[in-house]
């Protein structure tokens, strides 16, 4: 039998069974005092995050790729395909989050917190689902320390204003896990519209990361139908209209892109989504380098995006095992609800070897309600003083982290151009940023698409150049011989910049 002994429901062949309506779990008893804490802890992390969002540059490569294709769909106005380099199309995924970050650039101007931006209001909308859907279920407190969990895990802090694809996936998993479960309930308010929104919520994962959003999602529920043995909850859906509005909201891009760039569905729907898990270190990657990692790191990566919060897992496993004979059904059933929630993203890329930790973070909504759910009903002082640390170790983390990128980014190594483009145009202009070695895509996005890469047999062509150009290049190699006839400016970050001299050369 299931640890957690759900029995199966009694339904008719004509009208399948809807769940009870909550209360489902008792609330936490939380102090006005203690409630308050909270919400200005919150109110910490946004400014927090606001203030990183300003205050810290692009870094290469995973978030200033995003933002250049971005800037780039801003720049040449090709709002259907997303440019990997000019004129060069980028099929790594869908353009949803390119769409929002391209809008904030249109709106407010072509900068950080432009790009970002959109990026943040989908993690409040993320936000906004839990603290809404937890309060339903298991009261106000329980919501409250819901969110401020996912608020303070690391993963989720990071993204929540990081301009990648995962945020907005993760909001179209949550809707449709909150609109699948509200949709299937007794009372719930309307159902119709809930059972709607569980097929928007996968159009807006697939318009940001592909199937793969339609496989978390059925892997999620999958187990969950089939140990409460309600698969008949199914039939609520709107099918119909569902699957219209679905193929709505995703067919029209997926047919208009091909159309535009042939070749695009094989590669995208094939390589990155099948070939990309199943093939450590794959070759045919258009856009990078495949991450050859051992099986199973996905759940060492959950673990540490949880942090500070993963302190708390094992208290609170011990009390679900220990407690569980004393919930209600219903209770169960919700808690297995979440249970298989968390589990999906993990158990989807155990065996892939081609994966990075922000593929955990689908995980983490559901991990941070579980979690809160699992708290005991009149915390110990113990509890109190431990969530009061947890949640203050992680303002007091992403606050120095904060103040580093600001006051030392050159002495942590940053990993962006930003500080040297400024430096070449402060010396010489708007003039192109060379690029020698590895693309940057941070020098891309600070020069407005002027940092062409090269190589160090170019060199020579540069410097007779009758003009100074600028040169940028990895700190390692500062000291190379074909570097004379430049002048060494300064070190940024990981980077050098030099300026050739071409009267010097001449004389």
């Amino acid at each position: 039998m299931s640890t957690f002994d759900v029995s199966p429901p009694s339904t008719s062949d004509a009208e399948p069974l809807r769940l009870a309506a909550p209360p489902i779990s008792p609330d936490v008893a939380l102090e006005a005092r203690a409630a308050r804490g909270f919400w200005i802890a919150l109110g910490g992390y946004l400014a927090l995050r606001l203030a990183a969002m300003i205050l810290a540059p692009f870094t290469d490569s995973t978030e200033a790729r995003y933002a250049e294709i971005a800037r780039k769909m801003v720049e040449t106005g090709n709002w259907l395909t997303p440019q990997f380099d000019y004129g060069v199309p980028f099929w790594g995924k869908p353009p949803l989050h390119t769409w929002l970050s391209a809008l904030g650039m249109e709106a407010m101007g072509v900068h950080e917190f432009a790009a970002r931006l959109p990026i943040l209001l989908v993690s409040l909308g993320v936000l906004a689902l839990v603290h809404g859907w937890t309060r339903r279920i298991a009261g106000p407190n329980r919501a409250l320390l819901a969110v401020t969990m996912l608020s303070g895990m690391g993963l989720f802090f990071g993204a929540a204003g990081f301009v990648m694809t995962d945020m907005p996936m993760v909001l179209g998993l949550m809707l449709a896990m909150v609109g699948f479960w509200n949709a299937t309930r007794l009372d719930a308010p309307n159902p119709a519209l809930w059972g709607l929104a569980v097929f928007v919520g996968l159009a807006l994962g697939v318009m940001s990361k592909g199937p793969v959003a339609l496989a978390l999602c059925f892997l999620a529920l999958a187990p969950w139908l089939t140990l409460t043995r309600n698969w008949g909850l199914a039939r609520h859906l709107p099918w119909g209209a569902g699957l219209a509005l679905f193929a709505l909201l995703t067919l029209p891009w997926h047919l208009a892109a091909e159309a535009a760039t042939p070749g695009f569905l094989r590669y995208f729907l094939w390589g990155e989504h099948v070939l990309r898990f199943a093939l450590p270190g794959w070759t045919g990657d258009l856009y990078g380098t495949a991450h050859d990692q051992p099986k199973g790191v996905i759940w060492l990566f959950w673990l540490l995006t949880l942090l500070p919060w993963t302190l708390l897992l094992p208290f609170a496993a011990r009390r679900a095992l220990r407690d569980r004979r004393g919930w209600s059904p219903a209770q169960r059933d919700w808690l297995l609800y979440l249970l298989c929630w968390t589990a999906a993203p993990l158990v989807m890329f155990t065996m892939a070897g081609n994966i990075l930790p922000a593929y955990a973070l689908p995980s983490l909504p559901a991990a941070a309600i579980l979690m809160a759910a699992l708290l005991p009903e009149r915390p110990s002082p113990a509890w109190r003083r431990g969530f009061a640390a947890l949640t203050s170790l992680g303002l007091a983390a992403y606050a120095a982290l904060t103040l580093l990128i600001w006051l030392a980014p050159t002495q942590i190594g940053l990993k962006s151009q930003k500080a040297l483009v400024e430096a070449a145009q402060a010396e010489l202009g708007e003039v192109p940023i060379h690029v020698l070695g590895r693309r940057s895509f941070s020098a891309e996005f600070y020069s407005r698409g002027h940092a062409p890469t090269v190589a160090p047999e170019d060199l020579p062509a540069l410097r007779r150049l009758p003009e100074p150009v600028a040169l940028s290049l990895p700190a390692r190699r500062s000291q190379d011989p074909d570097l004379q006839g430049f002048r060494h400016v300064g070190r940024f970050g990981r980077s050098d910049l030099f300026i050739s001299e071409p009267e010097r050369i001449a004389e």
